[in-house]
């Protein structure tokens, strides 16, 4: 289906620009604006409001006002304007990956895989809404009755990345919803529409106002370091970059905020000798081409044994080499911009030290010429143990790889990063599989799959991949506290 500019036109007009308070969609009290861009060719694609510091305050209150309200609306109802919102962002899905598309770059393909996986989260925790649940038992001594509930956590502040615009938007709100939390949304400067239109859709399937509130804004951290010592805040949940997650804790420390961090990743991509190759280069396409290599859940590291390394290297090219590099709104485009120019630099610069240092690019290596932020799908070979490229998150289409020789060496180094949130791992030997699972510090593992992204499924990682758990039966517990209530004992005189 070829989109016109006319169809973009029309799908930008019908996006809110305020900034969502108490219901009410208005201009900074500033009255400034900040520009969204399509990555692919840099131009403006509109203009909106950007908060600041006394939006961000006036996003507090109507937060705080309604939590007491939405804490004692019946799950039921929670639930149920949940799954009215699954069902509306269901059948806008055109318009949602379209405006993902023109916002963040991706081909129009991944985008609407984005709007299936995004509304999972809706439709899941409309689900877990009414299956919170405590307990009551007699105390072991019999002589007092412990009742234990489950209570929303109370107001909450939700920092969204670039990258998955609508599902990191669903994966924090649908939780909070179902919980009985208000929220303070704060989507990314670079695409932010997305969050806007899912915002509208929330009010048009009956969100009562102050529940969710957005403040986009370009200067996030004088924005929401009030929100962060408000007394009145009672958990953060952040998804970004290990460095701003550290820098969010340690302002968290100060109030004792309930947090939740899905930062940076640098996950391990591990092919034994025995694996079905061709299925492990498709797996590998999957893991390290998706959203043009700008996830967190991406395989940064290809660690293959040498028996089958050239071989491997030799397939994955001719697959990645195959894709075609185009705009997003391109029938054909398999293969989208990076999100920005700073972003461009930054890969080629890792490909660069990793050449200087004895890589080989088998295919790609280089920007690509013309309007946009792209670059080319690249693979490297031979590349030293000291590269940067191994140890920084790459956020783009290029994959190095390193070989090892025996099992214990493979772990050795899949565990060789401060970081442990995803890890891939491709053999036919099952109990090889299990072993390694467990040995592979990471939250979440692929076992012969590329892509295990699921609403059902706990997402996290551990060491500076971040705390907590997004989605699955988990999910809803982040928003949750847990209070004791000890009573007498009814028999008693």
């Amino acid at each position: 289906m070829t989109v016109t500019a006319d169809r973009e036109s029309e799908l930008l007009a019908s996006v809110p620009t305020g900034l969502l308070i108490n219901g009410q969609w208005l201009p900074a009290a500033s009255g400034k604006t900040f520009d969204v861009e399509d990555p692919s060719t840099g131009k403006v694609l509109v203009s909106i409001s950007d908060a600041g510091v006394e939006d961000g305050a006036a996003a507090m209150d109507a937060a705080a006002a309604a939590q007491a309200s939405w804490a004692r609306t019946a799950p039921r109802e929670r639930g149920e304007i949940l799954r009215r919102a699954f069902e509306l962002v269901t059948a806008r899905a055109e318009d949602f990956a379209l405006l993902m598309t023109l916002e963040m770059g991706k081909p129009l393909a991944e985008a609407r895989g984005e709007v299936a996986y995004g509304a999972e989260f809706l439709r899941w925790f409309s689900e877990e809404a009414v299956r919170v649940s405590g307990r009551y038992s007699a105390a072991p001594d019999g002589k007092n009755r412990i009742l234990v509930q489950k209570k929303p956590v109370g107001p909450c502040l939700l920092i969204t990345p670039w990258n998955f615009p609508l599902a990191m938007a669903t994966r924090k709100i649908a939780p909070a919803v179902a919980a009985g939390c208000t929220m303070v949304l704060k989507p990314a400067n670079l695409t932010p529409l997305t969050s806007l239109l899912f915002a509208q859709v929330m009010q048009e399937v009956g969100l009562p106002a102050g529940v969710l509130n957005v403040i986009q804004t370009s200067t996030a951290g004088a924005v929401t370091g009030p929100l962060i010592k408000d007394d009145r805040l009672r958990k953060i949940s952040f998804t970004g970059s290990t460095a701003v997650g550290q820098a969010l804790m340690r302002e968290a420390a100060d109030k004792v905020l309930r947090s939740s961090m899905e930062l940076g990743g640098n996950a391990p991509f591990v092919v034994f000798e025995d694996a079905d190759l061709d299925k492990a280069v498709e797996g590998a396409v999957a893991a390290k081409m998706r959203n043009m290599g700008e996830a967190c859940t991406a395989a940064n590291r290809f660690i293959v044994h040498d028996s089958i390394a050239d071989a491997f290297a030799d397939k994955f090219a001719a697959k990645i080499s195959a894709l075609n590099t185009a705009r997003g709104t391109e029938p054909d485009s398999t293969v989208g911009p990076l999100i920005d120019g700073k972003a461009r630099n930054g890969v080629h610069a890792l490909v660069s030290d990793a050449v200087a240092n004895g890589a080989v690019a088998v295919t790609g290596g280089a920007p690509v010429d013309g309007p946009g932020y792209f670059y080319q799908p690249t693979v490297l070979k031979n590349v030293s143990a000291d590269a940067r490229i191994l140890k920084e998150e790459i956020f783009g289409p290029v994959a190095p790889i390193i070989t090892f020789k025996s099992e214990d060496e493979a772990i050795k180094l899949a565990n060789n990063t401060e970081y442990g949130l995803v890890a891939y791992v491709y053999t036919k030997d099952l109990n090889r599989g299990l072993r390694v699972s467990e040995k592979i510090e990471t939250g979440m593992l692929g076992l012969n799959a590329g892509v295990i992204s699921n609403a059902a499924a706990p997402f996290g990682g551990v060491k500076q991949s971040g705390l907590g758990r997004e989605g699955g039966f988990e999910g809803i517990e982040e928003y949750l506290t847990t209070q004791y209530v000890g009573i007498a004992d009814p028999y008693a005189d």
